[in-house]
């Protein structure tokens, strides 16, 4: 198992540049970037893909909730003229080109800029993932950001294409909850993969430690690190979106907002529960690797002790001297082969008597 939480290395592309400058600081992953737009209200909804901004505007034609899905961050020129558009300050621009940000907040007044950052596992890889995922709420607009195409929206788009759906009587705002909900349960299922990593160790270190043993929990022990840094600013940033008073926050979505406040609390209980696990298990398997040699060690003490009689006997009666006792008895030979016999059956019978 391969972990695909790495420390971020790309920094050095923004040094020594001013604030704002927009540079994409991850791997190029998709060819070109594209627009999904779902716009719906109670009564109608449509959807489509666009591969350059141009073809979304105008942006409001009637008075719906509109969801703007951006898949790719490498087209710089899409974002300035989407942040025209929206009246996005550039150091928000900067932030979401930055993909190693630390989950935040921000209160613009007439937007929210929400940056989370998001797990997934990858079945085929066997590894996991962790991606920056970018959120706009504004009056009746959400805009997402993401680096690569991730099915944890699909849900989201069903609900939104059911007529009779409680999503469609709701606002945007709710539509962010449901974001950011949606990637709230998905460290569900990356902690229950997580606590599957957890017991299959545990069981491995009572019965067999081996090496790769060790390696694997340092691989554990290293994604849970990193998906601790991610879930505790999270906690933070729902519990400001909730609290915060922001006007584009509706009476009706706080309760939602607190339930997902709640589900954070879960996951970070969960988080540490397993790296507590983890941080044990690495003394265990020190513990066991050093009972193991103290057993090896055991039975090279006992077998060195019981053959050093005999070594003292063979030792004696292997010196060349002319007037040694018994060296003209003719039973001399098998009479000392029995008596080193016997003092090895001695030692074994006193060392397992104790």
């Amino acid at each position: 198992m391969r972990s695909a939480f790495r420390l971020p290395r790309h920094h050095s592309k923004k040094t020594g540049t001013p604030p704002g400058t927009l540079i994409y600081t991850g791997e190029k992953k998709v060819d070109k970037a594209r627009i999904s737009i779902m716009e719906y209200d109670s009564s109608e909804y449509s959807e489509r893909v666009v591969e350059d901004f141009e073809s979304c505007l105008p942006i409001k034609e009637k008075p719906t909730v509109t969801w703007l899905n951006v898949v790719g961050l490498s087209d710089i020129g899409m974002l300035e003229r989407l942040g025209k558009e929206f009246g996005l300050h550039p150091l928000v621009l900067e932030d979401i080109l930055n993909v190693h940000q630390r989950p935040k907040l921000e209160d613009f007044g007439d937007f929210v800029f929400i940056v989370l950052r998001m797990a997934c596992h990858d079945g085929e890889a066997g590894e996991l993932r962790m991606e920056q995922m970018s959120i706009i709420l504004t009056e009746d607009c959400v805009i997402t950001f993401q680096e690569t195409e991730a099915n944890v929206f699909d849900d989201i788009r069903k609900r939104i294409r059911e007529p009779k759906g409680k999503m469609r009587r709701m606002g945007a705002d709710y539509l962010a909850y449901a974001l950011i909900d949606a990637i709230v349960d998905g460290y569900f299922i990356i902690l229950d993969y997580l606590g599957q990593r957890t017991e299959a160790l545990e069981m491995e270190l009572v019965s067999d430690p081996v090496p790769e043993t060790l390696h694997e929990i340092y691989r554990l022990k290293r994604d849970m690190i990193f998906l601790r840094r991610s879930v505790w600013p999270l906690r933070e940033a729902i519990s400001a979106l909730d609290r915060g008073g922001s006007s584009l926050i509706r009476e009706g979505t706080e309760l939602y907002l607190r339930d997902l406040y709640d589900h954070t609390i879960r996951v970070i209980d969960a988080v540490e529960s397993i790296r507590d696990v983890v941080t044990g298990m690495l003394d265990v398997y020190l513990s066991s690797v050093s009972n193991k040699m103290n057993e090896v060690m055991k039975v090279l003490t006992i077998i060195a002790t019981i053959f050093i009689p005999l070594s003292f006997l063979a030792g004696v009666y292997g010196m060349n001297f002319e007037d040694m006792p018994e060296l003209g008895w003719a039973h001399a030979y098998p009479v000392l082969l029995a008596a080193m016999a016997i003092v090895g059956i001695a030692m074994v019978v006193y060392f397992r008597m104790k």
